[in-house]
């Protein structure tokens, strides 16, 4: 049978980790865990769980029977994914720090870090999963099409993804939870994270205000009609519906034929003007784009696919839409069969074929269904 190769597993405190620690365990590999922190700026504060998190990641590894290391990312984390995602948001885009993270935090200073300790394999608690074809490397789609993580993850490439196991990828949630239960993991029941990579779950107005500056400005409805003042573009996403402080001229605009109980959304963003559009009704034409350019792009061959026909997300839990694809200059284009809802800049879109994720780009702007 061979040896198996000594495996070190990211526990983030979490079920999915802690369970993908398990089963390799229970494959055979010598498996190691370590717990990566990497926002140290509001410790003590109550929305940080990073301490939490590690009691929760020593007693899964205790359980277990293996070790765990606690390593500090931060200052890699602050110059090579908050950095960015600040400077995204001051420019009015709207960045994932998620795919950002993965791809310079988790797989790449982790797994620099793995390697240097004696590590063959690293492995995580993605849903997504690993297949080698012809020498290759492909990104499939985890098998719980709920919780498949694979829109996160295509910014890696063949030397992440030869080192990479996500031992969970093959179960469904419902699986990883009776697991946990049943092997008597102290964080059978824990609920999942979500909010910023590594930083938590916390008001996020308030969170971006200590870093970006803002500036007030008018929001102002199709007609060009003031409606309300904005508190800084930066704070805003397109299709975003809480939060925006003017319901009370629901009723002003159904006399204009605006439907008296349709909610409002943020359509546009004018960063030159610093106005910000918002339209009523989910379905409004300027909430719809029929195609979108992408750049900053990622392959996971390492090169691009052969322009045809797709399957694309422009946000994560979206069931793959329709499309074309095309080059375009430093990166591609995204023709849809049907128009797309707030396909937004700075978010990215992300390739597939099947079950195979290709990789993708972050959106640099999208074509309105319908001009103006």
């Amino acid at each position: 049978m061979g040896r198996k190769p000594r495996v070190v597993v990211g526990l983030s405190g979490g079920v999915d980790s802690a369970v993908s620690a398990y089963l390799l365990k229970q494959q055979g590999h010598e498996v190691v865990g370590i717990f990566m922190k990497n926002w140290e700026d509001d410790d003590d504060s109550e929305y940080c769980s990073s301490n939490e998190d590690f009691v929760d990641a020593a007693s899964v590894a205790d359980v277990l029977g293996i070790e765990i290391e606690h390593v500090n990312f931060a200052a890699d984390y602050k110059d090579r994914v908050f950095a960015e995602f600040l400077r995204e948001y001051q420019a009015g885009r709207t960045p994932n720090p998620d795919v950002l993270c993965n791809a310079e935090i988790k797989f790449k200073s982790f797994l620099d870090h793995a390697m240097r300790v004696g590590a063959e394999k690293i492995a995580t608690g993605h849903y997504a999963r690993v297949r080698e074809r012809a020498g290759r490397f492909e990104l499939l789609k985890g098998l719980d099409d709920g919780k498949d993580q694979s829109y996160f993850l295509h910014r890696l490439n063949q030397a992440q993804l030869s080192k990479t196991l996500f031992p969970v990828g093959e179960l469904r949630k419902s699986e990883v939870r009776r697991i946990a239960e049943e092997i008597g993991l102290p964080n059978a029941k824990k609920k999942d994270s979500t909010g910023i990579c590594f930083i938590g779950e916390r008001p996020f107005r308030e969170f971006l205000n200590r870093y970006i500056s803002k500036e007030p400005g008018p929001i102002k409805d199709p007609r060009g009609r003031v409606i309300g003042r904005h508190q800084g573009l930066s704070f805003y996403t397109l299709g975003q519906r809480q939060g925006l402080g003017i319901g009370g001229v629901k009723e002003k605009g159904a006399q204009r034929g605006g439907g008296e109980h349709a909610p409002w959304f943020v359509a546009r963003k004018d960063i030159a003007k610093n106005t910000l559009w918002v339209v009523q009704g989910h379905d409004h034409p300027w909430l719809l784009s029929s195609e979108l350019v992408a750049d900053d792009v990622s392959w996971i061959a390492g090169e691009a696919p052969a322009p045809g026909s797709y399957g694309a997300k422009t946000r994560y839990r979206q069931a793959d839409a329709a499309c074309t694809l095309a080059q375009a200059d430093g990166g591609f284009r995204l023709d849809f069969e049907e128009p797309q809802w707030a396909v937004t800049p700075g978010q990215s879109a992300v390739l597939y074929d099947g079950e195979v994720c290709l990789g993708g780009g972050v959106i640099a702007r999208a074509v309105e269904a319908v001009p103006a």
